[in-house]
């Protein structure tokens, strides 16, 4: 049995359809690009079956060939304590239940590679670390210069009873499925230029801009599941876009500076919040679901390149993206 009250680890390892049909067909395939030719490198080194599986007497080996994820400040003894404890072994357990064999994510990850390397040539791979972190959420995927640390025991399924204290709108995309999604959102962020205007619409488009590219890099992956919404919600959000755009324009929201806008619309949560009795039926993150329309619709009706999207003015791309509520 597994333990439901594990504390959260702060990676001390590392100092430093139904109704989205009709939309994700036209999109996904706009998103189809031709990578057979590009070359990559996916080097992928199991750090979680490592180190859960190496006696103490060889501790110093392991030291060795990973060190930076051995700050020089803890004593082996913390180590040894680590690789013996019983809940950090039933969690490795667990997680190698899903992930003893990578090579069907280790493909995902190679496609990725590839996809990012299309649209930005001077990509250069990392190498990919697995690695436990006690469900420390906060450090799911962690990108560091060439070092990428994937947290397996984030992605064991969202019923898993290790989340069982978990909200479900938290543990909604702790799926093995959302994996490579976390991971392409992560490198989606390195290409994105900083948020510099703070209105509402600004925001949901520096939202929408990381679903767009991040649709790009992953152009096999349905939209649901990019912005890790369920079949329901996705369809409320649809069903709802005219109201709810107009909700915004009645209450004058768009170039609002407000930030409390941002927890209500676009940062996770259980609901979006616009205190009405329909709180109760939304998704969180409706804000990040309209800047994703908003950036398809710049898009479409502008001649122009993702990458170039997103380092373009926010306001702007809202102005010339010709976004108008589906009826």
């Amino acid at each position: 049995m597994i333990p439901v009250k594990l504390k959260p680890f702060k990676i001390i390892f590392f100092l430093f359809l139904i109704s989205i049909t009709h939309t994700s067909c036209d999109k996904d395939a706009i998103n189809k690009v031709d990578i057979s030719d590009i070359e990559v490198t996916t080097d992928v080194e199991r750090f979680d079956e490592l180190f859960y599986t190496t006696d103490p007497e060889n501790l110093s080996n392991l030291k060795q060939k990973f060190p930076y994820l051995f700050p020089k400040s803890n004593p082996d003894s913390v180590w040894i304590n680590k690789m013996q404890n019983k809940d950090e072994q039933a969690l490795f357990e667990e997680s190698q239940k899903l992930y003893a064999d990578f090579t069907d994510e280790s493909q995902k990850i190679n496609s990725l590679f590839k996809h990012i390397k299309y649209y930005y040539p001077n990509f250069n791979e990392p190498k990919v670390i697995t690695i436990l972190t006690n469900v420390d959420y906060n450090s799911n995927v962690i990108l560091a210069d060439s070092l990428l640390f994937v947290s397996l025991d984030i992605f064991l399924g969202k019923d898993n009873q290790v989340y069982s204290e978990f909200p479900n709108y938290i543990k909604q995309n702790y799926t093995k499925e959302h994996l490579i999604v976390a991971v392409a959102n992560k490198f989606s962020e390195q290409y994105i230029s900083p948020l510099a205007f703070k209105s509402f619409v600004a925001r949901m488009v520096q939202a929408g801009k990381k679903m767009a590219l991040t649709q790009s890099f992953l152009p096999n992956i349905e939209r649901v599941e990019i912005i890790g919404y369920t079949d329901d919600q996705y369809g409320w959000a649809e069903n709802s876009e005219i109201e709810i755009w107009k909700y915004f324009m009645q209450n004058e929201m768009l170039y609002d500076t407000n930030p409390q806008l941002s927890s209500r619309f676009i940062e996770e949560a259980p609901f979006s919040k616009f205190f009405l009795e329909v709180d109760k039926d939304s998704p969180g993150r409706i804000g990040t679901w309209f800047g994703w329309q908003i950036v398809d619709s710049y898009l479409k009706n502008n001649d122009t390149s993702i990458q170039k999207v997103m380092l373009m003015d926010n306001e702007e791309i809202f102005k010339k993206s010709k976004y108008k509520p589906k009826k």
